[in-house]
């Protein structure tokens, strides 16, 4: 599952609830249902705190958006292009705990930490 669509405790979650699924164990009822979220929030919309926050967004957001500018081992050329290149290689499995040790004190994804 791509992490744009899901973070690490919503995957942990689902890993949960799936294996209590297929261990025949019976899921906890929902408290609420998505349906109840969508009225939640169509009411929100109507609302003045929404309509503040989106003003203010909508400032932040106005003009040109800064790119993450990453450091890099040679000059970005003038003109745009798509084409890449591969880089493989492999970290010892000590560096790896550490890594991962520090995304989960920082409870971030092992993606957030090494970006």
């Amino acid at each position: 599952m791509h992490h744009i669509i899901s973070d690490g405790v919503s995957v942990q979650l689902l890993i949960r609830e799936f294996t209590d699924l297929y261990a025949n164990r019976q899921l906890k009822p929902l408290r609420i249902q998505y349906k109840d979220y969508a009225v939640w929030q169509q009411q929100f919309k109507k609302g003045d705190s929404y309509q503040k926050q989106e003003t203010y967004w909508l400032q932040q957001f106005s003009g040109d958006l800064p790119a993450l500018e990453l450091p890099t081992d040679k000059r970005r050329p003038a003109e745009r292009h798509f084409t890449g290149g591969k880089v493989t290689f492999q970290l010892d499995k000590e560096i790896t705990a550490r890594i991962k040790r520090l995304a989960n004190k920082k409870r971030s994804t092992l993606y957030m930490t090494l970006l």
